[in-house]
C-alpha cells in the first residue's frame, strides 16, 4: 500500500513504526514541517521524509491525516487541488467531524476518521473506525491497516467521542491500575521490576483469556474465585472502597469534558 502521514507527531510517529514492523507498506511518506524531529525514520526502506505535502499526495494512495485540529482545515485546503478519485482520506483528529472535512474536500472524496491509541507503536491498539457514505466502500481498506496494528472496530460517528475515552484515554486508565498493582507488590515484597512485571504480563494474561475465550469477565474470576479464599477477599474489599464506581465515574467525567470541549471549538 501506498500510505502516507500528514503530520508526523507523537501519534503520526506510532502509526508509521507500527506500519513499518508489521511490513505493510509500497513506500511510505512522512510529512512534517521539521523534519529533524523524525530523523528516526531516515534510512528505512521505501520511506521518504519530506516537507512537501503535494510530493506526499501525488505519491500515496491512503493519506493518514495526524495533525492537530487548529491545523487540520488548512492542510485539507492545501492538498484538495491534488486529490484524485483514488485518494482515501483518513483522519485521527479528535473532535473534527467527517462533515466539516466534506466542506473542504467534498462528499465525493472517501473519508475515514480512526481513533486509534498510542498502543498502535506495539501493533495493539484498538482503534475505532467511521465514515462518511462515500468511505463505506473503502472502510476495509482501513480495517485492513488498522487490524494489522491490533484490532479495529467500525462505529457510527456518533459514538466517536465515547470511543476516545475508552480506548484512547484507556491506555492511561490501564496504566494507572498496573501501577497501583505494582505497587502493591512491591509493598508485599517484590522489588521494582519484578513487580512492574508481575502487574504487567498478569494484565495480557486477563485480557488475552477475554480475548481468546470469549468470555464475560466475571466467568473468569469466577474460575479463579474459592468459597472464603484471598481472592474473592481482595475483590470485596476493592468494590467495598469503590473500585468500579471510581473508574466508571472517571470515564465519565472524561466523556463529559471531551464534549465541553467540542461545544468550546464550536
Amino acid at each position: 500500500m501506498k500510505i502516507a502521514i500528514i503530520g508526523t507527531g507523537n501519534l503520526g510517529k506510532s502509526i508509521a513504526k507500527g506500519l513499518i514492523i508489521d511490513n505493510a507498506i509500497t513506500t511510505l511518506y512522512l510529512s512534517r514541517r521539521n523534519l529533524g524531529s523524525i530523523s528516526e525514520f531516515d534510512g528505512y526502506k521505501n520511506v521518504f521524509l519530506t516537507t512537501d505535502n503535494k510530493e506526499v499526495v501525488q505519491n500515496s494512495d491512503i493519506l493518514i491525516l495526524a495533525v492537530q485540529p487548529a491545523h487540520l482545515e488548512k492542510i485539507l485546503q492545501e492538498i484538495t487541488p491534488f486529490l484524485t478519485n483514488k485518494h482515501v482520506l483518513i483522519s485521527t483528529v479528535t473532535g473534527f467531524g467527517i462533515s466539516k472535512i466534506e466542506e473542504t474536500v467534498g462528499k465525493e472524496t472517501f473519508i475515514i476518521r480512526a481513533m486509534p491509541n498510542t498502543a498502535i507503536a506495539v501493533g495493539k491498539s484498538m482503534t475505532c473506525l467511521c465514515s462518511n457514505e462515500q468511505g463505506k466502500n473503502r472502510i476495509k481498506i482501513a480495517e485492513a491497516i488498522f487490524n494489522r496494528l491490533g484490532h479495529s472496530l467500525t462505529i457510527p460517528e456518533n459514538q466517536m467521542q465515547a470511543a476516545t475515552v475508552v480506548c484512547a484515554s484507556g491506555v492511561a486508565f490501564w496504566m494507572r491500575l498496573i501501577r497501583a498493582t505494582t505497587q502493591a507488590a512491591i509493598q508485599l515484597g517484590f522489588d521494582a521490576k519484578e513487580a512492574q512485571e508481575l502487574a504487567m504480563f498478569t494484565c495480557e494474561g486477563a485480557a488475552n483469556l477475554l480475548i481468546v475465550n470469549g468470555n464475560h469477565p466475571e466467568e473468569e474470576i469466577d474460575k479463579v474465585t474459592t468459597p472464603k479464599g484471598c481472592t474473592i477477599e481482595g475483590l470485596n474489599e476493592m468494590e467495598h472502597k469503590g473500585l468500579s464506581s471510581s473508574l466508571i465515574h472517571g470515564m465519565v467525567a472524561s466523556f463529559n469534558k471531551i464534549n465541553n470541549i467540542k461545544k468550546e471549538q464550536i
